[in-house]
């Protein structure tokens, strides 16, 4: 796991050395224990390494600091988080050995034995125990072909001298961030948005239409935009090509996508069989590690899943230490059920409870580390299992993101299936799924409902039934007119439709709802205490078959979600997890957010919050009154607001003139 940063063109020759290595300096968090760079002239084909302060002296690679005005148009720099081959040879930026390539590399590639062994026969020698060797000379071997072709977590730039073209590639489903900014006389990009913003000196200036998205739906990280005009990312299962020697608008291709028209004609027997062997495998690459590995534990069924998989595989002996955040109201604690699974597998489990007073007092570091609005304080609460994880020693953890997504765990999987079997006639499973679901309390069940019959509407009418149950495009804390002046489209979110609602849903859902920015949390919470977090159920294999089974075998009528993934992990999680319904990970919000009134209040009345001309003041104040006084339901927009104007102050950004 690392930082990675580069420039090219005008941006490369108009940054100082100093400016690159400050970008740099930005990302020392994701990589404290290596640092590199490489300047290149592509028209020459001159290439050279240099160090930084934190660089492995035994590489003797001279300081940037003394490059003075070497001729170059691409600059490139890392910071080195060591997980696999832990000696100074797994150095970066790294060239291939006949120098004509160069790669700097954030990720993790599970199944790089197996590509070493399949390029060895192509004549390629190692020379490291590394993936990022791997990588780099499966690149060399196969392209952009060879994107399809690996498992696991990445972000990286490949340059290649002989052609003078830079390639970007993220990974399936997003894992690893890649940001980036520029035009046709150069192009910069980053691990992370404060390193861009130093890298190219842009002032921050907020995106109107991200602006709505967040505001009003809590959406962050869905394709290619972010919060910053002018700073897009690069999509998860995409690749960019820019060409150095005549600099255009570069390139943006898919290599892997979810494909809704494959079925697979399984038994509901097979398919148990099936998944659990495909997860097994999954974990079994996931655990390959110099360093020690832990997991978190929620006490749901992903991660305990995960934790006994982990047990597994690892024999009875094995160290195995699990974190674990446990609420302090007994309403949602999981603490009953973290103990249950850390007893049956055998680990070391520490956990941690913290306070609202604590949020509040972390909340500048928590906003700093995540770069971007996020949608709850559940955030802190992963944040501090990190912050654990971290003085404990533990340098991977494993986590469950993405089950959710891929088996239909969310309450809008149970809509959408009832769309789904409204319109094919299934009148009965419809009603008895409605009735039957666990999850549901009676106002959810209304709310779930209701966007099941909102899925059959056509478009326009949908946009007037929202209204009619006061989910209106824009609720009156939001000014219409100003986004409708910038060009901004309000527009319901996308949903599953139809006859097929819940694949198109659960797809939704891993490229846009709530995956991308689910990963972007843990992305940044890990990587602020150096840790590499890997996430299992986010594997091509396992989000094409669950996705081309039978709908009934993810959402099944009598209530069941995720009915396949349960089923499989019978005799392996033990049977109070997989007969418990799904728990949202969650803090007391409620009650944390009333126990800091004056510091809400403060914020929404701050002269930040009233000179934003985005937000309807007398709106916020009474949505800010509504809030506090809700006995039952705390609406998420107000968090969204508190969270919105604290991070625009803090990364001084400006609004859209």
């Amino acid at each position: 796991m690392c930082g990675i940063l580069g420039a090219t063109g005008a941006v490369a020759t108009g940054a100082s050395l100093g400016r690159l290595q400050r970008a740099t300096a930005r990302l020392r968090h994701r990589g404290p224990d290596d640092e590199g760079y490489a300047l290149f002239d592509t028209s020459t084909g001159f290439a050279r390494g240099f160090s930084g302060a934190d660089t492995d002296r035994r590489l003797a690679l001279p300081p940037l600091a003394g490059a003075g005005t070497l001729p170059h148009d691409l600059a490139l720099g890392h910071r080195r988080l060591s997980i696999l081959d832990l000696s100074e040879a797994g150095h970066q930026p790294m060239s291939s050995a006949d120098g004509r390539h160069w790669i700097v590399f954030n990720g993790e590639i599970y199944n790089f034995i197996e590509l070493r062994q399949a390029l060895e026969p192509l004549g390629h020698r190692f020379h490291t125990g590394s993936d990022t060797e791997v990588l780099l000379a499966a690149f060399a071997a196969w392209g952009v072909a060879a994107l399809p072709r690996l498992v696991g977590m990445f972000a990286f730039a490949v340059v290649d001298l002989v052609t003078r073209r830079l390639v970007l590639a993220r990974d399936a489903f997003g894992i690893k961030p890649l940001y980036y900014a520029g035009d046709g006389q150069g192009l910069a990009f980053a691990s992370e948005i404060p390193a861009l913003l130093e890298l190219t000196g842009r002032a921050p200036v907020a995106d109107s239409a991200a602006l709505y998205a967040y505001l009003r739906f809590g959406f962050t990280d869905a394709a290619d935009g972010t919060l910053l005009a002018g700073i897009r990312q690069l999509p998860a299962a995409h690749w960019l090509e820019y060409d150095l020697a005549q600099p255009s608008p570069p390139a943006v291709r898919r290599f892997w996508g979810l494909d809704l028209r494959h079925r697979i004609d399984l038994p509901f027997d097979a398919a148990v069989t099936e998944l659990r062997s495909l997860f097994r495998e999954s974990v079994r690459l996931h655990l390959r590690s110099d360093v020690p590995v832990g997991s978190c534990l929620s006490g749901g069924l992903d991660s305990s899943a995960i934790v006994m998989t982990m047990r597994e595989l690892l024999g009875p002996g094995a160290n195995l230490m699990t974190f674990s955040f446990v609420a302090d109201d007994p309403a949602i604690s999981e603490g009953p059920f973290v103990d249950l699974v850390s007893q049956a597998a055998q680990t070391r489990s520490a956990t941690v409870t913290p306070s609202a007073d604590d949020m509040v007092r972390d909340l500048e570091q928590l906003i700093a580390c995540q770069g971007e609005p996020f949608g709850s304080t559940s955030m802190y609460a992963q944040f501090r299992v990190f912050q654990l994880a971290r003085d404990a020693g533990v340098t991977v953890m494993l986590d469950g993101q993405g089950s959710d997504e891929i088996f239909g765990g969310y309450p809008t999987a149970v809509s959408a299936q009832l769309a789904g079997w409204l319109i094919a006639g299934r009148w009965s499973d419809a009603l008895r799924l409605l009735r039957s679901a666990p999850m549901l309390a009676a106002g959810a069940r209304r709310r779930v409902a209701l966007s099941a019959l909102g899925r059959l509407l056509p478009p326009r009418l949908a946009i007037r039934a929202m209204q009619v149950v006061g989910e209106d495009l824009f609720p009156p804390w939001l000014r219409r007119e100003w986004f409708e002046a910038r060009g901004v489209r309000a527009a319901p979110r996308r949903q599953g439709r139809g006859r097929d609602s819940l694949r198109e849903e659960l797809a939704a859902c891993v490229e846009e709802l709530t995956l991308p920015q689910l990963l972007r949390y843990e992305d940044r919470n890990s990587m602020a205490f150096s840790i590499e977090s890997r996430v299992p159920f986010c594997v091509p294999s396992l989000a094409e078959f669950a996705l081309a089974l039978p709908p009934d075998y993810l959402v099944r009528p009598d209530g069941m979600q995720k009915a396949v993934l349960r089923c499989a992990m019978q005799g392996v999680v033990p049977q109070p997890v997989l007969d418990r319904p799904k728990v949202g990970f969650a803090t007391p919000e409620q009650r944390w957010l009333r126990s800091v009134a004056p510091w809400l209040e403060a914020t929404v009345r701050s002269d930040d919050a009233r000179s934003l001309p985005f937000l309807e003041q007398s709106g916020t104040l009474r949505l800010l009154s509504a809030q506090l006084e809700a006995r039952h339901y705390l609406s998420p927009a107000l968090w969204r607001v508190v969270n919105l104007v604290h991070w625009m102050r803090q990364v001084g950004v400006y609004a859209p003139v």
